[in-house]
């Protein structure tokens, strides 16, 4: 008895192995063709490779509305003030993201456009700016918007392995074109809390080495070093151009000035940046 039990035994767990060598192998039991899938190449990586956030520039319905017509789309939206549901904050997403989302236009990064292909994109309710004699008023996000991003956002990137640099305003990605999400975006909680780049102030001050921030620097130095941080710089940009790239990096890294001109303050963040974050030819 006990040796037939074995022997039965055995021939269950053969049958077994097969079962699963077979479930593993083939696309779906009434396919009509068979993959073999257990030798997996090592020439692969990951799609996505870039994390954009945008504002609306309209208010929620309206954007839902947009967002889900067939001109744009993005992979997530979320209220300025996301509504609870059994005690949690709620997110609309709009398009899985292992698809294709229509959300960043004609951009760069790195080296790389079209980023539609290779990024996942979040669109936040917000009024983005008004004009003034003065020029643009922005408007700030309330703070449980801005939690409900940082969970959502961290969870991408550590799915994706997205690396710092490539958490990006789409004024960093569509310079000429787009502003948002703004000089009132909160990069720096963002980065605290592990999602995308920020300076730190003592490399900083090493890099400024002692200058007025103020003082005006070399412009084509200053965006050769954009450049090798990620943002498109082309030899024909008219000088309106120019600084509207520089702008939008300090849109970004120094809200407290946008103005576009090539100082040593903006010199020194973008190198301290590059010593941070060095390039893994990605």
């Amino acid at each position: 008895m006990m040796g037939r039990g074995l022997k039965a035994g055995a021939c269950a767990a053969l049958l077994l192995l097969l079962a699963g060598c077979q479930s593993g192998s083939q696309s779906a039991v009434n396919s009509p063709f068979r993959l073999e899938t257990t030798h997996q190449a090592q020439g692969a990586d990951q799609r996505i490779r870039f994390l954009v956030i945008h504002y609306t520039a309209e208010d929620f319905h309206n954007a839902l509305t947009t967002l889900t017509d067939e001109h744009v789309s993005a992979h997530y939206l979320i209220p300025a003030k996301p509504p609870l549901e059994q005690g949690k904050p709620v997110a609309w997403q709009l398009v899985p993201e292992e698809m294709r989302a229509w959300h960043a236009g004609a951009s760069g990064w790195r080296g790389r456009t079209n980023l539609n292909d290779t990024s996942v994109g979040i669109e936040l309710e917000n009024t983005g700016y008004s004009k003034h004699l003065l020029g643009k008023k922005f408007y700030p996000y309330p703070p449980a918007q801005i939690d409900l991003l940082a969970n959502l956002s961290k969870e991408i990137v550590a799915r994706y392995q997205i690396e710092p640099r490539n958490v990006v305003a789409h004024s960093d990605i569509a310079p000429q074109r787009k502003d948002d999400p703004g000089p009132l975006f909160p990069w720096q909680e963002m980065a605290q809390r592990g999602i995308g780049a920020w300076p730190d102030a003592g490399i900083v001050q090493a890099r400024l080495a002692g200058r007025d921030p103020q003082q005006p620097v070399d412009q084509a130095q200053l965006l050769a070093l954009l450049k090798q941080y990620g943002y498109t710089v082309t030899d024909d940009m008219t000088q309106a151009q120019q600084r509207r790239v520089i702008a939008a990096f300090q849109m970004h890294f120094r809200q407290s000035d946008y103005r576009g001109n090539a100082d040593a303050q903006t010199q020194a963040i973008v190198q301290a940046l590059l010593q941070q974050f060095p390039d893994k030819n990605d």
